[in-house]
C-alpha cells in the first residue's frame, strides 16, 4: 500500500492491489466515460468497454482528471475531427494492467498520462534543444500507435485525445507516454502538470529562458499564463504584465508574480498599443500569447521590442491558421511555437514536480471547482465564470 496525497492534498492510501480476474490474464473491462458523439455536442456519460493492454502497453485506473482549453477544442472537432471521441488529456491513475515488454512500470503504479514521450535516443532528443521526439511524437489520431482503438461501445471504435482519453474511468496508454507520480504530490497538482501550467511555465524557463531584468507581456491569466508569470517571476524579470479581459485574474496573477494588469476592455486601444504604453513605447522583451485567439497574434508581435523581442505562441484556438503582418517580422523580432512548454516527459518535467514538492510553485491556487464525472457537462459551465481557474474531475 502507498500513501498518496488527494484531490484536496490530505494524505490517503492507495491499495497497489488489482482483481485476480486481472492479474495475468487481464480481460475487457465495462466502465463509464464521458464521450462526445459530434462536434459541439454536450458530452454523454455511456458504458464502455476498455480492451486489455498490448505489448507496450498498460491499463490506468482513473483516479483524478482536470479540463484543459484543448479539451474544448478537442469537443469540437480541433485539430481533427473524430467521433465518438472521449476527451481529456490531464490525468493521473493507477495502473491496473501491463501488456508484454514492460520492465519500468508495474501494477499498481500511480501514473500521469502525457501527450508526449522521450526515447533519449532520436536525432531531436539526442539535441536537447526540443521535446518533440520522433519515435513517441504527439498524436492527432485519435487512436493508439498501431492505429487501433482499445475503447469502443459494440462494435462503436472511439477516438481518444492525443495519447488517451482521461475522461473515462479506465483508459489503455503506451507505456512509454506514462510518467511516475511523486507520492508527495497531490493528485490535483499531478494532474495540472500534464498540460496547461507545465505548458507555460515550460514556455518560459525551457522553451525560451527569460533573463533576469527583462520585460515580460502574458496574453491570457488562465493556468498557461499564471505557468508563464511563475517561472518569469523564478527568472528575476523586472516587470511581468498580464493582459486579461477578467478583472478577477488580476488578484490571481499578482500571486504568482503579476507586476502589472491590463484589461484591454477598458480602452479602445490595441493591445500592442497598451504594452508600448506601460513600457514607455518600446513593448517588451518577451511576449506570451496564451489564449489562441487569432487576431491577438499579431497584437503579441507589435507589442514586442523592434529588434529585440521575442514572442511566443503557446495558445491554441479554434483557428487553425491565420495571418501575421510581415512588416513587423522584418523588424527583428523573433517567433517561438511550443507544445508542453518545451518540457521533456523524463528530463526536465522532475525538476517541475521538486520545485513542486519545495512549496516554490503554488498549484493550490489553481484549483478552484470540482466535479464527478457524471457532472462533466456542469464542468463546461464553471469554466465560464470569471472565478474558474482549473477544474478538476473526482472518480
Amino acid at each position: 500500500m502507498s500513501l498518496y496525497r488527494t484531490v484536496t492534498g490530505q494524505y490517503s492510501p492507495i491499495c497497489n492491489q488489482v482483481s485476480t480476474m486481472t492479474r495475468g490474464n487481464p480481460g475487457v473491462i465495462t466502465c463509464k466515460a464521458a464521450v462526445v458523439w459530434k462536434s459541439g455536442d454536450p458530452l454523454k456519460i455511456e458504458e464502455i468497454q476498455v480492451d486489455p493492454p498490448k505489448t507496450s502497453e498498460v491499463r490506468i485506473k482513473m483516479l483524478c482528471a482536470s479540463l484543459c482549453h484543448t479539451d474544448f477544442l478537442c469537443r469540437n472537432g480541433l485539430p481533427v475531427p473524430l467521433f465518438p471521441r472521449i476527451p481529456g488529456h490531464e490525468g493521473v491513475g493507477m495502473i491496473e494492467s501491463v501488456g508484454e515488454g514492460i520492465t519500468n512500470l508495474k501494477e499498481g503504479d500511480v501514473v500521469m498520462p502525457l501527450y508526449l514521450g522521450e526515447c533519449g535516443e532520436c536525432l531531436n532528443c539526442k539535441s536537447g534543444k526540443t521535446n518533440l521526439c520522433h519515435k513517441y511524437p504527439l498524436n492527432f489520431t485519435g487512436l493508439m500507435p498501431d492505429g487501433t482503438s482499445r475503447m469502443h461501445i459494440g462494435d462503436q471504435i472511439i477516438y481518444h485525445h492525443f495519447s488517451c482519453g482521461t475522461w473515462s474511468e479506465y483508459v489503455v496508454i503506451d507505456a512509454n507516454f506514462a510518467v511516475k507520480v511523486d507520492p508527495r504530490v497531490s493528485l490535483a497538482h499531478a494532474s495540472f502538470l500534464c498540460c496547461g501550467f507545465t505548458t507555460g511555465f515550460g514556455s518560459a524557463w525551457r522553451e525560451v529562458t527569460i533573463e533576469k531584468g527583462s520585460t515580460v507581456a502574458v496574453i491570457g491569466v488562465g493556468a498557461v499564463g499564471l505557468g508563464v508569470i511563475e517561472a518569469a517571476r523564478m527568472n528575476g524579470a523586472s516587470r511581468i504584465i498580464g493582459i486579461d479581459i477578467n478583472n478577477l485574474k488580476k488578484k490571481k496573477g499578482e500571486v504568482f508574480g503579476m507586476t502589472e494588469f491590463i484589461n484591454p476592455k477598458e480602452s479602445d486601444k490595441p493591445v500592442s498599443e497598451l504594452i508600448k504604453e506601460t513600457t514607455g513605447g518600446l513593448g517588451v522583451d518577451y511576449c506570451y500569447e496564451c489564449t489562441g485567439v487569432a487576431e491577438l497574434l499579431n497584437e503579441a508581435i507589435e507589442g514586442s521590442k523592434v529588434g529585440l523581442g521575442t514572442i511566443v505562441f503557446i495558445g491554441a484556438g479554434l483557428h487553425l491558421s491565420g495571418e501575421l503582418k510581415y512588416i513587423p517580422l522584418l523588424c527583428g523580432r523573433t517567433i517561438k511555437g511550443s507544445i508542453y512548454g518545451g518540457v521533456r516527459p523524463q528530463t526536465d518535467l522532475p525538476k517541475i514536480v521538486e520545485k513542486c514538492i519545495n512549496k516554490e510553485i503554488q498549484l493550490d491556487e489553481l484549483l478552484t471547482h470540482e466535479v464527478s464525472l457524471e457532472e462533466i457537462n456542469k464542468a463546461w459551465e464553471y469554466l465560464k465564470q470569471p472565478s474558474c481557474v482549473k477544474v478538476v474531475i473526482k472518480y
